[in-house]
């Protein structure tokens, strides 16, 4: 009997490490953005469940590091390379960013979903990082689990099936 590996499940605002045989997955991206930072050689992944754009929204001083894409992704990377990873070699796959409201006066703060997808480019070329994939905006929900032998990025949709990246 085969063993199936263990999913390793990241929360909202979380963020985690994953090795081949396991898959590392979110779900309940909304306007969130979930970031999969993986190195092919070493058969490595993180992942972060980035609800907001920048820590500089914050409203208290302690808050986990995944809630923002500034945060989230720097403190991801250290994480992987603490884990062997080397950060010239990571590349980025991400899914989310839906407008999951409608949106009548057309506010830019309104506009979460596209604000954190943007934010988390910005984070990817700081870090020169290069984005390989993305599934971004929409209107509807998205589970994601990222497959670490394949590096392949596994999206469910609601009302939409599944789609690989």
């Amino acid at each position: 009997m085969t063993k199936v590996a263990e999913a390793v499940k990241v929360g909202i605002a979380g963020l985690d490490i994953a090795k081949h045989p396991q898959t590392i997955m979110t779900s309940g991206l909304g306007s969130c953005i979930g970031v999969i930072l993986y190195e092919e050689r070493l058969q490595i992944a993180g992942l972060v469940h980035v609800m907001l754009p920048d820590s500089s929204m914050a409203r208290t001083e302690s808050y986990k590091p995944g809630k923002f894409a500034d945060t989230g992704i720097s403190h991801l990377i250290k994480q992987l390379s603490k884990h062997g990873a080397t950060k010239s070699h990571l590349k980025a796959k991400m899914a989310g960013g839906a407008q999951m409201f409608d949106v009548k006066n057309g506010s830019e703060m309104m506009r979460i979903g596209y604000r954190n997808a943007e934010a988390v480019k910005k984070q990817l070329i700081e870090h020169q990082i290069p984005l390989i994939a993305e599934d971004i905006g929409g209107s509807r929900g998205r589970t994601i689990e990222f497959l670490i032998d394949q590096s392949c990025l596994k999206i469910r949709t609601i009302h939409e099936g599944t789609s690989y990246i």
